[in-house]
């Protein structure tokens, strides 16, 4: 069976660099970058939440088994497969993790095909910061970031660390002072997001909306999930990619 199920398969190449997409759905649109391991079911469930609620839905497919669950050793597989690639960041500051313009060029690409006033871009996890890197780009009007934890929260500066270089995020800076916003959800007890709250809060002040869950939990929209949560992300896409009313 095709995962999943319902979904259309294709590509998006970037500078030589392709990967596989999934897209279903109509309206404003949304990229949902998984977190490790993969295409979870409920990396899933959730992006079919968003088509359900009026959205041109694409997810890539950057690393790991689409369609496979979550456990101890998918996880550890892929860890593997993400420390030895030369297109994610995991421990150096101060950088953009290198994936970052293969993301943008997809979500620039959306947005020429679906218009309106941008893109929404939701990472999480290993991939909740990528969502801020994407807002470099101007198509990109509607940045989730869901437990940001890379780069690896190992040591204080580390954990501190935004996984962007300073040039983009004075663009990402600007931007918030023209008035765009950055949504952020984690658990208050979560050490993998470090913190990284705090620097965001000090770089884009009140730009930066935190949504902050209290308990031991770490997915907020999907394996951890609560109905709040969704219920922020939700309305913070229709206030920035739908029509002004």
């Amino acid at each position: 069976m095709t995962f999943p199920a319902g979904w259309t398969r294709g590509s998006h190449t970037y500078d030589g660099v392709s990967h596989g997409t999934y897209r279903r759905g109509s309206g404003p649109a949304v990229v949902v970058v998984h977190e490790i391991p993969g295409i979870t079911p409920e990396v899933a469930a959730f992006a079919h939440e968003l088509v359900d609620a009026g959205y041109t839905v694409v997810m890539p497919s950057l690393f790991g088994t689409d369609g496979a669950p979550m456990t101890a050793r998918s996880t550890a597989r892929v860890l593997r497969q993400v420390c030895v690639s030369k297109e994610f960041t995991k421990l150096r500051s101060g950088v953009t993790t290198p994936v970052a313009g293969w993301l943008r060029s997809l979500a620039r690409e959306l947005h020429e095909e679906v218009g309106g006033r941008g893109v929404g871009a939701l990472g999480m996890c290993f991939t909740g910061g990528f969502a801020l890197a994407m807002m470099v780009d101007p198509s990109v009007t509607a940045p989730v970031l869901c437990q940001p934890s890379a780069p690896f929260a190992v040591t204080p500066g580390r954990s501190r660390d935004l996984n962007l270089s300073p040039g983009d995020l004075d663009i990402v800076k600007g931007r918030c002072a023209a008035g765009q916003q950055v949504l952020g959800l984690r658990y208050r007890s979560d050490p993998a997001v470090g913190r990284r709250f705090g620097t965001l809060t000090t770089e884009l002040g009140d730009a930066f909306v935190r949504v902050e869950l209290e308990g031991r939990g770490h997915s907020t929209v999907t394996t951890h999930r609560q109905q709040v949560a969704v219920d922020a992300v939700l309305e913070f896409l229709a206030a920035n990619l739908r029509p002004a009313s």
